[in-house]
């Protein structure tokens, strides 16, 4: 079975959109590669973690910053693919 990549964010915090459109490119990016990408709302204010099934991959907090959307793709491509050319995303 393929992974699931899984993006839980703070709602309170406006993240939604962020999640949204990380969820849009890795769904683009992986459409051969992963089962899909899963938001979920989280109850911890401040909360932005990704995982690729059970693998926590990404934590704002533990980074100090939000993920690039070219090193989300690389995290995730390291996962579920790691001979995906990801073209410019690699350069």
């Amino acid at each position: 079975m393929k992974p699931l990549v899984r993006i839980t964010y703070c709602p309170k915090c406006g993240w939604m959109l962020r999640a949204s459109y990380m969820s849009q490119e890795l769904l683009t990016t992986f459409v051969d590669d992963i089962q899909g990408v899963q938001l979920e709302p989280s109850e911890i204010a401040g909360r932005y973690t990704v995982f690729v099934d059970t693998e926590e991959i990404f934590d704002r907090k533990r980074e100090g910053r939000f993920p690039e959307i070219k090193e989300l793709k690389q995290l995730v491509r390291n996962r579920v693919n790691p001979d995906k050319d990801l073209g410019h995303a690699d350069h």
